[in-house]
């Protein structure tokens, strides 16, 4: 396992505790030099929390096989520089100490908790009967002036920006992810100096993809984890979390894997994953979600939330068309329609691919829902995409 074990100057970071949560006071916001230019401010911040924490694989030292556990179900904390994380986990009944068990991580929506998926009896179950180990975090907003909700950061969500800057050729382009003129100011308190517009609505008191790996960290200190299966799963806002998962070099070597649920890039984030023969990923969408619509089928433009609000995402072909390419599959042709065994959802995908499994890479499922997850069903069909990466 070639992520059991940490550098000894990390073994500082991680205060893991049921306790240490209700009795840490609310962490303040981190601060950087470059006030004047809030992009700028933006890069150094993101840039000293990584300097500060970032766990590299080049720098793991192997440690000794699984001999014992640390960790049962339930709530625990994690201390970064005096911010403290709370994250839920569940370890299946079937764990066993010494055999190397596959880890989620699950990144709930805007404003949900660490119970969105682990009080889900379809999800519980699935996870008890496959041997998954999940951890369930908490995002950051709750400890903002204005009580913002939870939530986690990604490509054009702090600043504003969408990923395509200004096109003349366009008809009434911006270089927003919203209508702000239309949209709600959800800003938070933390992205003050970062914020460009009124579009930005997500937190910049932590660096979430940091997070994520002390995290996965964590887990390989504390319960016998397969390194090579560890996977991430995030609905709405969590969703599309994820696809910066795959595309952030410190986080893109730690996952095999990701499922978005309802969850986009905002408009113009359309780079591949950065590792070397791509990430697969399985999409889920609604077909008639209106507050991240996935496109219709094969139409690789923007599309617009019509919710009340205006943001802009990329749509669901366009996505993942890029990640199947740098997943080495033959986009020249559409793609083609995959049984996945599940009534009600159509799945599409390309073939040709470098990685050779039932199902290839890169799937896009939808099914004839709003801005909901389904996982009555949506959850075993993880599973089965999850259960190819042995």
């Amino acid at each position: 396992m070639f992520f059991s074990r940490v550098l000894q100057r990390f073994s500082g970071l991680f205060l893991l505790s049921a306790a240490a949560a209700a009795a840490a006071a609310a962490a303040s916001g981190v601060q950087a030099a470059s006030n004047s230019n809030p992009s700028l401010r933006f890069a150094q911040l993101n840039e000293a929390i990584q300097e500060r924490s970032t766990v590299k694989r080049s720098e793991i030292v192997a440690g000794p096989t699984c001999t014992e556990s640390n960790w049962n179900s339930g709530t625990y904390s994690l201390n970064r520089d005096g911010l403290i994380r709370e994250f839920r986990v569940l370890v299946p009944a079937n764990y066993e100490a010494t055999v190397p068990a596959p880890l989620i991580l699950a990144f709930h929506g805007w404003g949900g908790d660490s119970g969105e998926f682990l009080d889900n009896a379809a999800v519980s179950a699935e996870l008890e009967g496959r041997g998954y180990v999940v951890v369930a975090p908490v995002g950051l907003g709750p400890e903002e002036s204005r009580r913002s909700p939870a939530s986690w950061s990604f490509s054009g969500s702090t600043t504003g920006l969408d990923g395509d800057g200004f096109n003349s050729a366009v008809t009434d382009d911006t270089t927003a992810i919203c209508d702000d003129m239309r949209t709600s100011n959800y800003s938070y308190t933390s992205c003050s100096d970062v914020a460009q517009n009124g579009c930005s609505w997500t937190q910049c008191t932590d660096n979430d993809f940091d997070y994520a790996v002390a995290l996965v960290a964590a887990a390989e200190e504390n319960l016998c984890i397969d390194s090579d299966r560890v996977f991430a799963v995030g609905g709405s806002n969590g969703g599309m979390f994820t696809w910066d998962l795959g595309r952030t070099a410190v986080s893109a070597q730690v996952f095999r894997a990701i499922a978005p649920i309802i969850g986009l890039p905002h408009r113009g984030y359309l780079d591949p994953p950065v590792r070397s023969g791509g990430m697969p990923a399985l999409l889920i969408t609604g077909k008639q979600d209106r507050t991240v619509p996935p496109g219709e089928w094969l139409d690789t433009r923007f599309t617009t939330t019509s919710d009340g609000d205006f943001f802009y995402y990329t749509g669901a072909s366009a996505i993942t068309e890029v990640w199947a390419r740098a997943s080495g599959c033959d986009v020249a042709v559409p793609p083609a329609l995959i049984d996945v065994g599940v009534p009600n959802v159509e799945c599409r995908a390309w073939g040709q691919c470098s990685e050779s499994n039932e199902w290839p890479p890169v799937l896009d499922c939808r099914s004839d829902m709003g801005h909901v997850y389904g996982l009555n069903w949506s959850w075993s069909l993880i599973m089965d995409f999850f259960d190819q990466y042995q």
